[in-house]
């Protein structure tokens, strides 16, 4: 599993110092919560990123406001790789914290233009509990949203 790049304090950490504009980069796009730029370790041609402007290490710490401005920023961006780069598929990624496989502790969403054969492999060990058990984590969901 990767492990974190930057454990800066907020507004030292490499993505703070790009929206601070302290840092350079090809910078793509950017409104008043959102910032999208291309990602120095591109994956495949294209790969952008749609980082938050204020300092959040992950999604969790978001505001609702910032969460849907990353998804319109990211919808955006996959309509511009779409017609930039005209891959068979694009892939959004989002990851929390280190065992999440997150590798800057600043909140960012990775939009990857896809193609066959591109070497991306993404998968992980599928369990079938039974409905008895998902029922169940239905229900501590549940009870979760009602606190």
């Amino acid at each position: 599993m990767p492990e974190f790049v930057d454990h800066s304090p907020p507004g030292e950490c490499i993505f703070c110092r790009i929206v601070h504009q302290e840092l350079p980069a090809a910078l793509v796009y950017e409104d008043a919560l959102t910032l999208a730029f291309m990602d120095i370790g591109q994956v495949t041609p294209g790969h952008v990123l749609v980082a938050t402007r204020r300092h959040a290490a992950t999604l969790l710490e978001l505001t609702p406001a910032e969460a849907a401005a990353v998804m319109q920023t990211a919808q955006r961006m996959a309509q511009a790789v779409q017609t930039a780069f005209a891959p068979a598929g694009i892939t959004l990624l989002q990851a929390n914290g280190a065992a999440g496989g997150q590798t800057v502790a600043h909140f960012h969403m990775h939009v990857v233009p896809r193609h066959a054969d591109d070497g991306i492999k993404l998968s992980w060990p599928r369990k079938e509990p039974g409905s008895d058990v998902l029922a169940g984590y239905a229900q501590r969901l549940r009870m979760a949203l009602a606190d």
